[in-house]
């Protein structure tokens, strides 16, 4: 059986994928970007292929996506972060439906149709405030680790609202709020309220929503709001924080596919068998 692998070369994180030609997912990673993107991808790529049980040689072939894409030498081929993000979530539900991704530095709104085929998009602002780097800065306001967020605003007991838009202007707001005495708890689902703002305010979100990204898949409380501030059913699908990657895999599948499937026509057009 072929193997393929999808790598995501996001500003935040690298994820990669391994799948096999059933398109079944053997392995992924995910690491931190930094400031050598090329070597981010290296070490995602290699622990993948570990947690898959398969080695380089294996892979028939490695397609890129997201911000990095074009400084991965050993990608085939490349797709746009769109496309990866709706062609992922495709082959786990059925659509027409909308796809909610919310990364480090950006957030995106992509509709598809019944077949899968993207009919609009919509990216957030040029701020970190729909992001999951905003709540990276509420958490080190809040003086607690990204990955505590959750389980302290599980604790909330008052409604409160950060108004600002800005990230920073929302950290100052945030502390002014500290000062007055209001409770971490509360604060922390403030910050979620905040993110799930920007995320409405992006486009129209009924119908099937299926939230994607490493806020969704870190932070279920963002998925709880999604559903009840959205008209309609909120599919989380596997390997959220890894769909983009996964999109790229499938694309080296689709792509080595139809590769193999002209090499035959063409073979079958010279009589050969």
């Amino acid at each position: 059986m072929p193997y393929y692998a999808g790598l995501d070369s996001g500003s935040w994180t690298t994820k990669a994928v391994v799948i096999d030609g059933d398109c079944e997912v053997l392995g992924t990673a995910v690491t931190r970007s930094g400031a050598d993107l090329t070597a981010a991808a290296e070490r995602a790529y290699e622990t993948a292929l570990a947690n898959s049980g398969r080695a380089r040689a294996d892979i028939k072939a490695v397609w890129s996506t997201g911000f990095g894409r074009n400084t991965i030498p050993f990608a085939d081929g490349s797709r746009t972060e769109l496309d990866c993000h709706g062609r992922g979530v495709a082959h786990f539900v059925q659509g027409p439906l909308v796809v909610i991704d919310i990364g480090g530095q950006d957030a995106k709104v992509i509709r598809l149709d019944a077949a899968g085929r993207r009919l609009s998009h919509r990216m957030n602002r040029k701020c970190a405030a729909g992001t999951g780097s905003f709540l990276d800065e509420i958490a080190l306001r809040l003086g607690i680790r990204v990955d505590e967020l959750n389980a302290l605003g599980r604790g909330s007991t008052e409604n409160l609202e950060l108004s600002s838009f800005c990230t920073v202007f929302a950290g100052t707001e945030l502390l002014t709020l500290i000062r007055s005495g209001k409770q971490p708890a509360d604060l922390a689902m403030a910050a979620y309220r905040s993110l799930l703002k920007r995320i409405v305010s992006m486009d129209v979100l009924e119908g099937k929503i299926v939230p994607t990204g490493g806020v969704v898949a870190y932070h279920p409380i963002m998925v709880e709001l999604i559903d009840a501030a959205c008209r309609g059913e909120v599919v989380v699908p596997p390997h959220p924080q890894e769909m983009g990657a996964f999109g790229a895999a499938l694309a080296a599948f689709a792509a080595c596919e139809a590769h193999d499937t002209e090499d035959t026509a063409d073979m079958a057009e010279l009589g050969q068998p």
